[in-house]
C-alpha cells in the first residue's frame, strides 16, 4: 500500500509542478517554484491541502498542500459559489479577518477580491483582529459567513484560512464537504476572477469595518459577569503582566481589563506589537512554558500576581498564577477551564442567572473533573468531537431546539467560551473572567490553587497529559495511518494494574464493551479518534491532528491523591511508549 500511494503521489506532483510552472503566477512565486528539488517537489505538490478541523492550514509557500494566494483564491471560489447557490444573492455579504501573520492581510484581500468579483460583498477589517471577534462580527453584521486568515498557535512559516457559518461558527462537515465538492469546479486557480479593492469599494462591494464593531464586541465582553464588590475593590491591587505574543489580542484584552478595574497591567514591552516573525519566541503558543519566558521575567520583577499570554489570533489563553507560596507555576488547559467553569457556576448561582436547563459542552479529550463540577450544579454535560466548531454546532442546536442553554465551553488545549455572542473559543473572554476570579479570591485571602485543591479533594486528583508525534511530508502521512490502523487493532483487557472496559472507535462509530465484546453505536460523527476507558475512570485517546502533520494521544487519570494520580500517568505512558516512537514533546494538557 506504501509504494502504491507514493508513486500515486508522484506523478500527482510531477503534473501539477509543471501546470504550476506553466501558469501565469507572480514572480516571487515563479523563482520559487523554479528552485525546488525533486523532494520538495513532491511534498508540495502530492495533494490538495484539506479541510481540517480547522479549515486550511499549512506552511506557507508555492504548491497545492501549501498556504499561498492561489489556493486562498480557489478555496474562496469555492465559498462564493456556494453563498450564491445556497442564498441567492451575496447582499448580506461575507467579513473578513486576519491576524498578525507574514501574508495574513495580503490572503484577506485576495479573498474580498475573489467575493467581490463574484458579486458577494465583502467587509473587511481595517487591522488585525482577533478570531473571537471575526465569530462575533458575522452575527453582529448579520453576515452569510466570514473569513479569518490565520495559523492561531503554529509556528511563522505557518498560515491559514478559516470559514464560519452565519451563526458565527466554524464551518460544520456537512458545509466543509460542499466547499471540497466546489473546489473540484475550481480547475485553474490562476484565472480565477479577482476586483481590485478600490474598485469593489467604489461599486459599494466592500467595507472597511473596525471601530464600531469592536465598541460592541467589548461591551458584551465586560457584560459577562459581575465582580463581586470585594472584588471590584481588589481588582485595583491585582497585578497582571500580560503579553498577546506579537498577535491580535493586545488591544481587546487590555481593553476590557482596564475598564473592568484592573489598573496594575502591565504588557510586556518586547511581545506587545503585532509581528508575523515572532521574533521573541520559537512557537507563538501559550500551550508552551517557553513562550512565557519574557513575560515571567516581567511578572518576577512586578511581582505580578497573574501572568496571561494569548496566541497569535487570540482565542487560547494560557496562565501563570502565583500561590500563597509566592511561586508562580502554569495552570494545564484543563485546570483552567475547571476553575472558570466553577468560578462561572458558583457566581450565576449568587446572581440567580444559572438557567435550570443549563449545559456545558467539553471535547471527549477535555479533563472529566469538569463533568463532576457541572453535574454537582445540577447541568447537563455534552462531549463533542476534537475541534471549538463541535462546541459551537452545539451551541446552534440548543438554540434551535430550545433543549438547553449554553452556560460554558472548553477544551484542553485552552480553549474557553462564556459568552454565546461568540461561537468559537475566546482567549479575550476567558483573560477577563480569570482575572476577576483571582481579584475576588484575593478579596478573601485565597489564590487559585486554593481553590483547585478544594474542588480536588471533593472530587478527586485528576491529571492530564498531551504526548504528540510528529511524521512530516507525504512519506509521513503513510507512517500515520499505518501507525493509527495498528492501534485500533490492540485489544487488551487491562493495561498494567487499570482494567479496561471500554473502548470507543470514532471511526467505526462503535462502542465495545471489554468484558462482553457487545458493541454499542456512538452518537457522535464519524472521526478518526479511538478512546479507552478503564474502570476507575481514567482514560486515553488517540488521533491524527486536524491541522498539523502529528499524532496526539490523550491520557487522563484520577486518584485519590497526587501520587496515585502520577502513577496512573506513568503507566499509560509507558504503554503508550511501546507503540510510538517517542513523541517530540510531553505537556500537561
Amino acid at each position: 500500500m506504501e509504494g502504491r500511494a507514493l508513486a500515486e503521489w508522484e506523478k500527482r506532483a510531477e503534473r501539477e509542478y509543471a501546470r504550476w510552472l506553466a501558469a501565469p503566477v507572480d514572480e516571487d512565486t515563479a523563482r520559487e517554484l523554479r528552485r525546488l528539488t525533486s523532494e520538495e517537489i513532491l511534498d508540495r505538490f502530492y495533494r490538495d491541502l484539506p479541510f481540517g478541523t480547522g479549515g486550511l492550514r499549512g506552511i506557507m509557500g508555492a504548491g497545492t498542500a501549501r498556504m499561498n494566494r492561489y489556493v486562498v483564491r480557489r478555496a474562496t471560489a469555492a465559498l462564493a459559489r456556494y453563498l450564491l447557490g445556497t442564498y441567492g444573492d451575496g447582499a448580506r455579504g461575507v467579513v473578513i479577518a486576519y491576524d498578525s501573520r507574514r501574508n495574513s492581510r495580503l490572503f484577506a484581500e485576495e479573498a474580498a477580491g475573489v467575493l467581490t468579483a463574484a458579486g458577494v460583498r465583502a467587509y473587511l477589517f481595517d487591522d488585525v483582529r482577533p478570531t473571537p471577534e471575526l465569530s462575533f462580527a458575522v452575527r453582529h453584521l448579520r453576515a452569510l459567513a466570514g473569513i479569518v486568515i490565520t495559523a492561531s498557535h503554529n509556528p511563522p512559516e505557518y498560515n491559514g484560512y478559516k470559514v464560519y457559518g452565519e451563526d458565527g461558527g466554524q464551518i460544520t462537515l456537512r458545509f466543509a464537504e460542499a466547499l471540497t465538492r466546489e473546489m473540484k469546479h475550481i480547475a485553474d486557480p490562476f484565472g480565477v476572477p479577482m476586483l481590485p479593492l478600490a474598485e469593489a469599494q467604489a461599486r459599494g462591494l466592500v467595507e472597511y469595518v473596525g471601530e464600531a464593531v469592536d465598541e460592541a464586541y467589548y461591551a458584551r465582553v465586560l457584560d459577562l459577569l459581575p465582580l463581586t464588590p470585594e472584588g471590584q475593590r481588589s481588582a485595583a491591587s491585582v497585578r497582571i503582566v500580560y503579553t498577546p505574543l506579537h498577535g491580535t489580542g493586545g488591544k481587546p484584552v487590555e481593553t476590557v481589563l482596564r475598564r473592568k478595574g484592573f489598573s496594575e497591567l502591565f504588557l510586556v514591552p518586547e511581545q506587545r506589537e503585532p509581528d508575523g516573525n515572532f521574533p521573541t519566541v520559537r512557537v507563538p503558543n501559550p500551550e508552551e512554558e517557553e513562550a512565557f519566558r519574557l513575560a515571567l521575567d516581567w511578572a518576577n520583577r512586578l511581582e505580578a500576581d497573574l501572568v496571561l499570554a494569548t496566541d497569535p489570533d487570540a482565542d487560547r489563553l494560557g496562565v501563570f498564577v502565583r500561590g500563597s507560596d509566592g511561586i508562580l507555576r502554569r495552570l494545564t488547559g484543563n485546570q483552567l477551564g475547571v476553575l472558570l467553569l466553577a468560578y462561572i457556576l458558583r457566581r450565576r448561582k449568587e446572581e440567580g442567572t444559572l438557567p435550570p436547563n443549563g449545559a456545558v459542552v467539553k471535547t471527549i479529550v477535555t479533563t472529566e473533573l469538569g463533568r463532576k463540577i457541572a453535574e454537582a450544579y445540577g447541568l447537563s454535560v455534552f462531549d463533542v468531537l476534537t475541534g471549538f466548531k463541535f462546541i459551537g454546532e452545539k451551541i446552534l442546536e440548543f438554540e434551535t431546539t430550545g433543549s438547553h442553554t449554553f452556560v460554558f465551553g472548553f477544551e484542553e488545549s485552552y480553549g474557553y467560551l462564556a459568552g454565546s455572542f461568540v461561537r468559537d473559543k475566546d482567549a479575550v473572554q476567558a483573560a477577563l473572567l480569570v482575572s476577576q476570579l483571582v481579584a475576588e479570591l484575593r478579596a478573601q485571602g485565597r489564590t487559585a490553587w486554593d481553590l483547585l485543591r478544594e474542588i480536588e479533594g471533593q472530587y478527586g486528583v485528576h491529571r492530564e497529559r498531551l504526548l504528540s508525534y510528529t511524521y512530516p511530508g507525504a512519506s509521513g502521512e503513510v507512517v500515520r495511518e499505518k501507525k493509527m490502523a495498528a492501534f485500533r487493532r490492540l485489544a487488551p483487557e487491562a493495561v498494567g494494574f487499570l482494567p479496561l472496559v471500554r473502548r470507543e472507535d470514532y471511526l467505526e462509530r462503535a462502542a465495545t464493551d471489554v468484558q462482553t465484546g457487545e458493541k454499542t453505536p456512538l452518537a457522535l460523527p464519524r472521526s478518526d479518534v479511538v478512546r479507552w476507558i478503564f474502570a476507575d475512570g481514567s482514560w486515553l485517546a488517540v488521533r491524527p491532528s486536524g491541522t498539523e502533520p502529528k499524532l496526539k494521544v490523550y491520557l487522563g487519570v484520577v486518584g485519590a491523591d497526587e501520587g496515585e494520580a502520577e502513577r496512573k500517568l506513568a503507566l499509560l505512558e509507558d504503554f503508550i511508549a511501546e507503540h510510538f516512537s517517542r513523541p517530540e514533546e510531553g505537556t500537561g494538557a
